[in-house]
């Protein structure tokens, strides 16, 4: 059986940006940026003032209080067009444009009127102060966001206050969802004996929206060849096909044949971790396969291990393995078998701000409730001793992902 590590990387590797696409600024927020962002202006495109008050030459205000004679205004969106001169100054406001001659801004709050025409200065300011200067926030010219990132809220007001009306991004992944299985009935179809009701379909089509992908539930095959064979060959239009359940070899086991019998290649179909053993990846041109595990906490492991990265690889992100960290054991485990064990657990901070974990004592892989609990996997890899608790293990800690799992 191949190893986790082993299994990513057939994966991952598999995978290539999609093509690009043109969107809208506004349509940018969680798209992949295929081509940076360049500045079409300076910002701000002059000096400004960075406050209400006065524009004036700082020389004229080296000996206080001073008087001097308001020759006009520079509101945002104006300007005050002729050269200040000594003895001068300018009624300024936040946003306007500093007047040629002008070094200094005094704030309203430290000046008097007097008499009509002018300002008394009370209290100076240093030269330079309170003036934004031309391209403070940004040159023309400037890259603003690099390509590959991941834009938020934030880089979409700065890539409109840079002026581009319009980005290059990966195009997002589109993910057909099958479930397979003569047991399953969908959420809220009555459950008779022996059925259960099919939670993973929506779960991970959820999970690929998360991601960046475009999910598409294509509901659940029975299992029969034919039923299966006509959901794969529609699939064969999206980037990816994902099925839930059957990718074993037993005699219900279908998904295998039918994707060979449809041209997929298959590359493997085991790998050493629990719970997720029978992961199963195949291709064929324009289109490839991931066939996770049937029992639900299963399909959300191996969703988060492979199926994320391969979304980020398409979306034209690395596809790195789920992130890892170290927290403190809270009680003792036993030792780890041949494969690597995905334990669910609590996960939290001690008094010292010290990560701590526990797993739960049951780790049945058709239990959700321990899942939706759950805040972190205990990471073992294969033949882990056994533990004592206080020592330093890995840790998947979902507090990280952003609500994304």
């Amino acid at each position: 059986m191949l190893s986790v590590s082993d299994a990513l990387g057939r994966i991952v590797g598999a995978f290539a940006p999609l093509a690009t696409e043109t969107v809208s600024v506004a349509d940018g927020t969680g798209r992949v940026l295929a081509e940076p962002v360049i500045a079409r202006l300076d910002q701000p495109s002059a000096d400004l003032s960075a406050m209400d008050g006065y524009a004036v030459i700082g020389a004229d205000c080296a000996r206080l209080p001073a008087t001097l004679k308001v020759v006009g205004s520079a509101p945002a969106g104006g300007s005050y067009d002729q050269t200040l001169r000594s003895g001068e100054a300018v009624r300024i406001f936040t946003g306007g444009p500093l007047p040629t001659g002008a070094d200094t801004i005094v704030i309203q709050e430290n000046t008097r009127i007097d008499a009509p025409g002018g300002v008394t200065i009370v209290e100076g300011a240093t030269p330079g102060r309170h003036i934004r200067r031309k391209g403070l926030d940004f040159s023309k010219g400037a890259e603003g966001i690099a390509a590959g990132h991941v834009l938020t809220p934030r880089d979409v007001a700065l890539a409109a206050a840079m002026n581009v009306p319009w980005l290059t991004v990966w195009r997002r992944p589109r993910v057909a969802i099958l479930a397979t299985g003569d047991e399953l009935v969908m959420p809220g179809e009555p459950v008779g004996p022996n059925r259960i009701v099919s939670s993973s379909g929506l779960a991970v089509a959820a999970l690929v929206k998360a991601w960046g992908g475009e999910p598409t539930v294509m509901g659940i095959a029975r299992d029969d060849r034919a039923v299966i064979g006509r959901h794969v060959a529609a699939a064969k239009r999206f980037d990816l096909l994902v099925t839930l359940g059957g990718a074993s070899v037993g005699d219900h086991d279908l998904v295998q044949d039918v994707l060979k019998a449809e041209g997929f290649s298959l590359d493997f179909w085991r790998i050493a971790m629990r719970p997720g053993k029978p992961l199963m990846f195949a291709d064929t041109p324009g289109c490839k396969a991931l066939g996770l595990p049937g029992n639900p906490v299963s399909t959300l492991v191996c969703a988060l291990l492979f199926l994320r990265p391969a979304i980020e690889r398409m979306s034209g992100l690395p596809g790195a393995p789920v992130a890892t960290t170290t927290a403190i054991l809270s009680v003792d485990v036993g030792a780890n078998d041949t494969r690597e064990d995905y334990v669910r657990a609590t996960l939290s901070r001690d008094a010292h701000g010290a990560l701590n974990a526990e797993p739960f004592k049951v780790q049945d892989s058709s239990m959700l409730g321990i899942m939706a609990r759950a805040n972190g996997f205990i990471v073992r890899p294969a033949h882990d001793p056994a533990r004592r608790a206080g020592e330093a293990i890995t840790v998947v800690d979902f507090g990280t992902m952003g609500g994304a799992f």
